[in-house]
């Protein structure tokens, strides 16, 4: 009550002042000075004007900011705000925000000094006033309301410092009123700021649930790749072991022993580990050395991995997918049989590992569905995210050479 009482006493001092020195020169002018009632008439309804301006500027401010205090009752507001963003996001955020303004004219900004300028319309407040441009009080500016805005970089944010005012220099704030518009401008700058905050945080909050989701159905997509160990290899290594056992026992006990070596490698690992080339290439020779005891003569393996190269990390089965398509679908299908090669060479920071065969080659008969070669490209794509490949070619002179490259370092590789 009492900064309310001050504020009417200072626009009413400020008024009186004004209208005693009109008073006074009106007084001054020879024979029409001598007539006093028409400067009581002028002076009486100034104050009347004036007055209930002024309460009515009150009455606003109350019922936009909830109280009234000095900050409030001004017609020139500053803002300190905080956006928790890179100074240039912030600044977008900002000009969009004083963009969506109800009656804005004009906005001119700065991106490079990060500084915006805007002019609006003052809204006719309680409709449009009946002296229409007759009123006194039109002639002084307030038309018009102009907001400065300055974003300053710190270190992981934008402080805008936010200036709401009237279009008219600051003599003005002794006389008039501007029925709280400024502070309103001011309100709603802040509350547009607060909300495309809200949102943004809204949206990164949902894309990083949307991430975490999309990571499990990764990780259960990849355990589902590399879990292959194929039912039909199982049942007829165990067929082949059976018949061993009554014809040749010591090929039986051999063979056994190269499927238990090719389970151990097998077994499920944990989501996000990596197997390395030389763990894939010892559970790849125990695959091939059980198909020796059933291919016999008609198999021959040849290996050209160098030991520094077998510790590259690389996701499990992939080499036994391209060893196993090499066996059925190029020598197996073969009444001679053939050649397996699997060797390994760095170039830079890639190790490249080929699969090759002299068997068939792209025989559309013996080509299968393709569905082992689909699942290593989509687990390259899912655990590399583009710093892998698998080539397949014709070898030369017959057969298929099928190429996996990796990184030689895993700091690209995102899950197992």
């Amino acid at each position: 009550m009492f900064k309310s009482l001050v504020f009417l006493l200072r626009i009413a001092l400020a008024w009186f002042l004004l209208l005693l020195l009109l008073t006074g020169l009106y007084s001054g002018i020879p024979v029409i000075g001598q007539w006093e009632a028409p400067a009581v008439l002028f002076d009486l309804t100034v104050a009347a004007l004036v007055v209930a301006g002024a309460l009515s500027h009150l009455r606003r401010v109350r019922l936009i900011a909830g109280h009234v205090d000095r900050g409030a009752l001004g017609n020139r507001h500053r803002r300190q705000i905080e956006i928790p963003f890179e100074a240039g996001e912030a600044f977008d955020l900002l000009d969009a925000a004083i963009r969506e303004l109800p009656d804005i004219e004009s906005v001119r900004s700065a991106r490079d000094s990060l500084q915006i300028r805007a002019r609006l319309r003052r809204p006719a407040t309680y409709g449009e006033n009946p002296l229409g441009r007759w009123n006194p009080l039109s002639g002084f500016g307030l038309q018009h309301n102009r907001i400065l805005a300055t974003v300053t970089p710190t270190q992981d944010s934008g402080s805008v410092t936010l200036i709401c005012e009237p279009e008219v220099g600051a003599w003005s704030d002794w006389f008039l009123v501007d029925d709280g518009t400024n502070l309103e401008n001011a309100e709603a700058v802040g509350r547009a700021i607060t909300r495309r905050v809200a949102e943004k945080r809204r949206g990164e909050t949902q894309a990083a649930a949307q991430t975490a989701t999309e990571k499990e159905l990764t990780v259960a997509r990849l355990n589902l790749l590399h879990a292959q160990v194929e039912p039909h290899f199982l049942y007829n290594t165990l067929a082949s072991a059976q018949l061993l056992t009554r014809s040749d026992p010591p090929r039986a006990e051999e063979m056994l022993g190269h499927l238990i070596q090719y389970l151990r490698h097998s077994l499920p690992r944990t989501e996000d580990e990596l197997s390395t080339l030389g763990a894939e290439l010892e559970r790849a020779l125990a695959y091939l050395e059980i198909m020796k005891v059933r291919m016999g003569s008609r198999l021959d393996v040849q290996v050209d991995v160098p030991e520094p190269l077998r510790t590259t990390p690389m996701p499990p089965m992939m080499l036994q997918t391209l060893v196993e398509n090499a066996i059925k679908h190029g020598l197996e299908p073969r009444t001679g049989g053939g050649t397996v090669w699997i060797r390994a060479r760095r170039s830079d920071d890639q190790v490249a590992i080929t699969v090759a065969d002299d068997g068939d080659g792209f025989n559309a008969k013996n080509s299968g569905t393709g569905i082992g070669l689909k699942n290593v490209r989509e687990r390259l794509r899912l655990v590399y995210d583009g710093a892998a490949a698998l080539a397949v070619v014709a070898n030369f002179p017959a057969g298929v050479a099928a190429t996996i490259s990796v990184p030689a370092a895993m700091e690209t590789a995102r899950h197992g």
